[in-house]
């Protein structure tokens, strides 16, 4: 299957140029994405460009990252209602570094001539005087061919600055600049880059006589039409640091099945007849959610790793019952928190547990879990009281072989009640 029937069935295709597919079946053609640095990790929004030149190196093609340096210094105002804020060049390229890390687990730049390959716009925009652009790059698009963008039409109402008004120009010029030093025949992106990339393609054409080639993806969207890629937290990062691997691989689990039938076409590597067998599968029984299982699986394990795919697993079903006191204690600390985000937290000074003390007084006058002594021994009598997991009874001590981290006891009242109590230093 060549790279557009691949990325055909996937449903990854938005706009696509005359004779892209002519050029791909001619031969090895070099190809890029662009994304700004406005932030140090990727979000799983990138995600989509980034699963785009994967295909394109599994297809024998070559792929270029390129990182936007110069770009990021002025901010797209594709799908902008107002002007970006600009970042300094000391956050860029700290920003460009860690993204080049995160993009080697996804791309192979080490084997064969189709290697892929980082570049950086700001490092031939930097000597790049004002009046030689305006000479290079200005002259040969009119206002008018600017002004027909969408990009810049939906924003004249509002405002545009003559910075984001231009930056059509400079992500030509990357293209051209590409077309010139490294062959590059086509340039990908998401559906609101069309009149970018297509302003590319015209400078190429009118500057060499060349011809160069444009491919979009659709949008990602969630079946409600909300925004892909966000939670009540934010986005969905691809660094641990703000999105933990729990939550990451929690937010593909929660995926409802019509987005996920969408999604595993797009963001895993599972041939169409793997794919379609895994979509059968679970339509036969969607209660199971197998297929939210089998896409969180690959995408946390590519992402994050094997072992931090099983630990979020374990944690997983903690939750579900499944848990017990030995993989509470094996959860590392953050991911304990992550698994109980939100959950009530009550303070207990480390000299009592120490010292041991009777239930019925940790859960009613030590933390304040229950509101009295009489509805802890009731609560106990019933049976609905767990800790760490396990169903006690009013007889037990509660002490330093309870701590989970040498830090928390986790409380359970019921199925679905949790406290998390903490132990302080007085």
């Amino acid at each position: 299957m060549n790279f557009v029937e691949e990325l055909r069935w996937r449903g990854m295709i938005h706009d696509i140029s005359p004779g892209t597919e002519e050029q791909l079946q001619k031969e090895m053609t070099t190809a890029y994405v662009g994304i700004d640095p406005t932030a140090d990790s990727l979000h799983i929004g990138h995600l989509v460009s980034i699963m785009m030149l994967k295909h394109l190196q599994l297809a024998g093609h070559k792929p270029i990252a390129l990182v936007g340096g110069a770009t990021g210094m002025i901010g797209d105002p594709s799908g902008k209602s107002e002007e970006r804020n600009l970042l300094s060049e000391e956050e860029l390229r700290h920003n460009e570094s860690a993204i080049k890390n995160q993009l080697l687990n996804f791309l192979d730049f080490e084997q064969g001539s189709n290697r892929a390959e980082i570049v950086n716009n700001y490092d031939w925009m930097k000597g790049f005087s004002f009046l030689d652009f305006l000479r290079e790059v200005g002259k040969h698009l009119s206002v008018n061919y600017m002004m027909a963008k969408d990009s810049v039409k939906k924003r004249l109402e509002t405002g545009i600055s003559f910075t984001e008004f231009t930056y059509q120009l400079v992500q030509g010029y990357d293209y051209l600049h590409l077309f010139q030093t490294k062959n590059c025949k086509l340039q990908m992106g998401g559906s609101d880059q069309w009149g970018n990339i297509t302003t590319g393609t015209e400078l190429i054409r009118r500057k060499t006589g060349g011809e160069a080639f444009a491919l979009t993806c659709p949008l990602i969207t969630k079946a409600d039409g909300t925004k892909f890629g966000k939670t009540e937290a934010g986005n969905v990062w691809l660094d641990a640091r703000y999105t933990s691997p729990y939550h990451f691989y929690q937010f593909w689990l929660n995926c409802s099945d019509e987005d996920t039938e969408r999604y595993i076409k797009i963001f895993s590597l599972f041939s169409k007849n793997e794919t379609d067998t895994l979509i059968a599968e679970h339509r036969q029984a969607p209660h199971l959610r197998s297929l939210q299982k089998a896409l969180a699986k690959d995408i946390t394990i590519r992402v994050h790793g094997r072992q931090e795919y099983e630990t979020a697993v374990e944690a997983s079903g903690i939750l579900f019952g499944k848990g017990t006191t030995d993989t509470l204690k094996k959860l590392p600390e953050q991911v304990f928190l992550s698994v109980f985000d939100g959950v009530p937290m009550m303070d207990i000074a480390k000299t009592e547990i120490l010292a041991g003390v009777g239930i019925i007084d940790f859960l009613s006058d030590k933390t304040g879990i229950l509101k009295s002594k009489g509805e802890a021994r009731r609560a106990l009598k019933e049976g609905s009281i767990s800790i760490n997991k396990n169903r006690v009874d009013d007889t037990l001590l509660v002490d330093s072989s309870h701590l989970i981290n040498n830090k928390y006891i986790l409380v359970q009242r019921g199925k679905k009640n949790y406290y998390i109590v903490q132990i302080i230093s007085p």
